[in-house]
C-alpha cells in the first residue's frame, strides 16, 4: 500500500480537530477511525493492478546519435477505472525522455504511451521494471506493482560514411561497365568480344571468333564479380584505445560498413568475424541488399575485450571459413608488439592462400604532437611522436615485404581510404 500528500494533508486536518475541538483520546479515536475509513474507501474502489495487460515490441532499433520514441500499450480490462501513475524504466545510456504517465482509463479502454530514448553509443539497452502506482477515487491511497515487460532498444553504429557510398558505387559501376580492362589473370571474367585495333594485346584474339567473323575481334574482360571478401575485426586490448572521439574499435566499424556496403554492390559475398580470445561476431555469405542491415545487428553490441588478441586462433577461424582465395580484410593495431608477437607468425600462412589488406587507424594527436614544436616542452612530445610514426613505418614496409598491402588512416579518412583501395583491386583485377 501506498499513501499520498493527500492522507498526509488529511492527517493534519485530523490533528488540528483533535487538539482545538476534541482533545481527548475519543478524540483520537474518532480521527484515526476517520483516516482509515478514507484508507479503506480508496482501496475498495482501486482499480485492479493485475488487470491491466502491458505490451510492447520486444526489439526496437535506432542509428546511434538519434531518437526513437518507443510505444507501451496498456489495456485495462478490468471493471473499474484505473488512476494512477507510469514509470517506464530505462538505462542511464538510453536517456530516456518522458518516461513519467498519468494514468486515467476507463474499463476496456486501451492507451499507447510513448518514452523517448536517444542513445548516444552503439549497443543493446534492456528496459527495466514497469512501475505502476494506481490510486483510488479520493487519492489518498492506492497499491504499487511493479512488472516485467521485456523489451530492448537496439543503438545501431552511426555509420557518418555513409555519404560516401553512393558515389564509389558509381565509380564501381563504372569500372564494371564501361572501363573494361584487356588483361587476362585473377580477378578478372570474360565480358563481350570487340574488333581489333592497333595497340592491342595480340594474345586477347580470339581466333575461334575471328573465323566465324569478318574481322578480327578481341576479348575484353572485366573486374571479377562473386568474390570473397573476409573482413576480421581485433577486438582485443588493442582495439580499445582511444583515437579521436572514440575508440579504434569505433573506426574499424565505420571502415567495415562502408567496405561491407561497396562490396555488396560489386556482388562480391562477405563474411564478418569479430575475434579476441573467442569468437565474438560473425556474418556468414551474405551479399545485396540485406548485407548492410546484417553488419549493422552484428557490429551493434561489439565492445572491445580487455585481454590479449589470441591471433593464431583467429587464423584458425578464418582458414575454416575461406576455403576459397579471397580477399582477407584485417583490421587491427600496427604497433611493434602486436607485429612482433601476433602479426608476423601468422601472416605468412595466411597471405599464402588469400590476398590480405591490413588495415590500420592512426591517432591523429601524434601527427599533431610530431608537428608542434613551438616551445622546449614540445620537444619531448615530438620526439615520442615521431618514434612512433617511425615505429609504424617500420611496420608498414615488413608487410609489404611480405606481400601484405596496408591502409593507415586517420578515424574520419580510413573508410575512404579502404573504399579507393578496394577499388583499385578491381581496376586492377587483384581481386
Amino acid at each position: 500500500m501506498v499513501v499520498t500528500g493527500r492522507l498526509a494533508a488529511a492527517a493534519v486536518l485530523a490533528a488540528l480537530f483533535v487538539t482545538l475541538v476534541l482533545p481527548s483520546w475519543p478524540g483520537v479515536l474518532l480521527a484515526t477511525l476517520a483516516l482509515a475509513a478514507l484508507i479503506g474507501v480508496d482501496l475498495l474502489l482501486l482499480g485492479s493492478p493485475g488487470a491491466l495487460e502491458l505490451s510492447r515490441e520486444p526489439l526496437t532499433t535506432v542509428r546511434t546519435g538519434r531518437s526513437i520514441e518507443v510505444e507501451l500499450a496498456v489495456l485495462n480490462g478490468g471493471t473499474r477505472p484505473a488512476r494512477g501513475t507510469l514509470w517506464d524504466d530505462w538505462p542511464p545510456s538510453a536517456h530516456a525522455r518522458h518516461r513519467t504517465h498519468a494514468l486515467n482509463l476507463p474499463p476496456n479502454t486501451r492507451i499507447r504511451l510513448r518514452t523517448e530514448l536517444a542513445p548516444d553509443y552503439h549497443g543493446d539497452r534492456v528496459a527495466g521494471p514497469v512501475t505502476l502506482r494506481l490510486l483510488g477515487p479520493l487519492g489518498m491511497a492506492g497499491r504499487q506493482v511493479r512488472r516485467q515487460v521485456p523489451a530492448r532498444l537496439r543503438a545501431l553504429p552511426p555509420f557518418r560514411s555513409e555519404r560516401l557510398l553512393a558515389s564509389k558505387v558509381k565509380r564501381l559501376q563504372q569500372l564494371e561497365g564501361r572501363n573494361t580492362t584487356t588483361i587476362r589473370g585473377q580477378g578478372t571474367e570474360f565480358d563481350s568480344f570487340r574488333e581489333y585495333v592497333a595497340g592491342d594485346d595480340v594474345r586477347t584474339i580470339d581466333w575461334r571468333a575471328t573465323a566465324r567473323a569478318n574481322d578480327v575481334l578481341v576479348r575484353t574482360w572485366r573486374p571479377e564479380r562473386n568474390r570473397h571478401v573476409v573482413m576480421l575485426l581485433d577486438t582485443g586490448r588493442v582495439s580499445a584505445g582511444r583515437v579521436g572521439n572514440g575508440t579504434r574499435l569505433d573506426a574499424a566499424i565505420e571502415a567495415t560498413l562502408l567496405l561491407g556496403g561497396l562490396a555488396a554492390s560489386g556482388g562480391d559475398s562477405v563474411d564478418l568475424l569479430a575475434y579476441d580470445r573467442r569468437l565474438r561476431t560473425e556474418v556468414r555469405g551474405i551479399g545485396g541488399k540485406r548485407l548492410q542491415l546484417k553488419l549493422m545487428h552484428a557490429l551493434a553490441g561489439l565492445t572491445p575485450e580487455l585481454a590479449d588478441t589470441d591471433y593464431r586462433g583467429m587464423l584458425r577461424a578464418t582458414l575454416q571459413r575461406a576455403r576459397r582465395r579471397s580477399l582477407v580484410v584485417w583490421f587491427t593495431h600496427l604497433d611493434a608488439a602486436t607485429l612482433q608477437e601476433g602479426l608476423l607468425p601468422v601472416l605468412p600462412v595466411l597471405a599464402e592462400r588469400h590476398r590480405v589488406l591490413v588495415v590500420s587507424v592512426t591517432d591523429p594527436d601524434v601527427a599533431a604532437a610530431a608537428a608542434h614544436r613551438s616551445g622546449s616542452g614540445d620537444l619531448y612530445a615530438a620526439a615520442a611522436a615521431e618514434n612512433v610514426i617511425a615505429d609504424h613505418a617500420v611496420a608498414r614496409e615488413t608487410l609489404r615485404r611480405l606481400g601484405v598491402r596496408v591502409i593507415a588512416a586517420a578515424p574520419d579518412g580510413l573508410p575512404e581510404a579502404l573504399a579507393d583501395e578496394y577499388l583499385e583491386l578491381k581496376r586492377t583485377g587483384a581481386l
